[in-house]
């Protein structure tokens, strides 16, 4: 992108302009005079809207008296027209193009070596809906969507206090995306504030699409299994985030907050424990609990019970499985790995293809493969039970699935090697990890390890709102 500031002349302004766009047919350019003075009005076709423009730039700027220089035209469109409330100055060309591309107008004047941008943004940009990932019964039903600005506004709605930050910057050197850090600078631990903006600042991307792009930089860089920072398309989980104490940034054609930092117990807490009673929602929690343990674990340790520790089983169990696995070729172990296979291809096959075509997965994946499958012996219908009833605990905690699906062929493979030493020793390897697991300091497994009483009322178990609310809680109580 060009560096150079913009020229005075201009009549070579609008020539570097066209030589930097390559011409480009969006980039639309209106030279006309008003006050006396020679000017252009540029913008980006399908980025502005036409009636906004009309009315508050058009007709206002094109009625100005005459002027004596363009400093003074400058001057009388800054004091006495209010043509935008978003209204910053141009002085180089990648501010420019960067505007302009934003869905700014850019105001240019011969004889000044400067701009005036109007914000009239007016492209197509999807609704406020409902979260898709993110679904609740008691809660708002409004997901963040890919304008940044819409995004911004859902916050600032819901946290109408004056300590709520907002801060836009823009990163990536050839999309020039809008990254905004948003924080409650009275919650917020200023040491965290100043390491993310140090993190930020050494961010090199030639574009961001997606939160993906952003969060490695966030991140300590070790290898880690979970996830030390977080995201989430609702509005009101980012603002009890921020609450918290924790910062977020949002970024433009992106519907998906990154939250900092992130902890592991959060996986297993929704809004809507907060509108049941204590007594339901400590119960909801501990099922996600076990529903996480059982996707994990519960296909290594059927294999290795059944290949290694048959003792473990009593009689008639021992005769069930005897008898449903004989007529099976293969091995558990590769039973269950097909099994497995089968179902994240289905998954990922569920997941790309198009609407229209997506019943047939399921005609495919029941009729031909699951029951054809078990008629045939090739699995034997204990292991694809087993099998489900894994897959179904992943489905709890969806947010976890990427980590589910790893760690469960890791147990597997694990458990049908060495048995129960080796599904003990990977989960050795596994609480290692992530007790060590931190991101700016804020350990990943915080409030369990460290041990913090304090933070066992919400969990171990979900105490009332009362008791929450009066104990003030911020992240910073975990940072070490």
């Amino acid at each position: 992108m060009e560096k150079g500031g913009l020229l005075s002349s201009l009549d070579g302004s609008i020539e570097r302009i066209h030589s930097i766009s390559g011409d480009s047919s969006d980039v639309l350019i209106n030279r006309f005079v008003t006050g006396g003075i020679h000017c252009a009005l540029l913008c980006c076709d399908g980025m502005v809207s036409t009636s906004v423009i009309t009315e508050l730039i058009f007709e206002p700027i094109t009625d100005i008296p005459e002027q004596k220089s363009p400093q003074q035209l400058f001057h009388y469109i800054s004091e006495e027209l209010l043509l935008s409330t978003d209204r910053p100055q141009v002085t180089d060309y990648d501010e420019l193009f960067r505007l302009m591309n934003s869905g700014f107008a850019v105001l240019l004047a011969e004889g000044m070596d400067c701009g005036l941008a109007f914000g009239v943004q007016g492209y197509n940009t999807r609704g406020v809906q409902e979260p898709s990932g993110e679904g609740n019964i008691m809660g708002a039903h409004e997901g963040f969507t890919e304008a940044l600005r819409t995004n911004m506004s859902q916050i600032r709605r819901r946290l109408k206090s004056p300590e709520l930050v907002m801060e836009i910057f823009a990163k990536g050197e050839k999309s020039s995306t809008d990254i905004c850090l948003c924080y409650m600078k009275d919650r917020v631990p200023k040491e965290l504030m100043d390491k993310i903006r140090r993190s930020l600042e050494g961010m090199e991307l030639e574009a961001v699409l997606t939160t993906g792009y952003i969060r490695p930089f966030l991140e300590n860089g070790s290898f880690e299994l979970f996830d030390s920072t977080g995201t989430t398309e609702r509005p009101d989980v980012l603002c009890s985030k921020l609450i918290e104490g924790r910062a977020a940034l949002l970024a433009d054609g992106i519907p998906y907050a990154i939250v900092v930092p992130r902890l592991f117990c959060e996986t297993f807490q929704t809004l809507d424990d907060y509108a049941f009673k204590p007594y339901y929602a400590t119960f909801i929690r501990w099922l996600k609990y076990a529903a996480f343990l059982a996707a994990v674990l519960l296909p290594s340790f059927y294999v290795a019970i059944v290949m290694y520790h048959p003792e473990l089983l009593n009689s008639t169990l021992f005769m069930l499985l005897a008898e449903a696995e004989k007529k099976a070729p293969l091995s558990i172990l590769a039973e269950s790995l097909f099994a497995l296979l089968m179902y994240e291809m289905i998954r990922e096959a569920g997941v790309r293809l198009p609407k229209p075509v997506g019943g047939a997965v399921s005609i495919i994946s029941g009729l031909i493969i699951g029951d054809a499958a078990v008629n045939s012996g090739l699995v034997s219908t204990p292991l694809l039970t087993i099998t489900a009833l894994s897959v179904l605990g992943g489905l709890v905690v969806p947010e976890l699935n990427p980590q589910i699906t790893v760690l469960r062929l890791a147990f597997l493979i694990a458990g049908g090697s060495l048995g129960l030493f080796g599904i003990s020793l990977l989960a050795c390897a596994v609480l290692v990890n992530i007790c060590a697991t931190e991101d700016y300091g804020f350990p990943y497994t915080a409030p369990v390890s460290p041990f913090r009483m304090s933070g066992m009322g919400d969990t171990a178990v979900r105490s009332g709102i009362k008791r929450l609310q009066s104990r003030g809680f911020t992240v910073e109580e975990y940072h070490e």
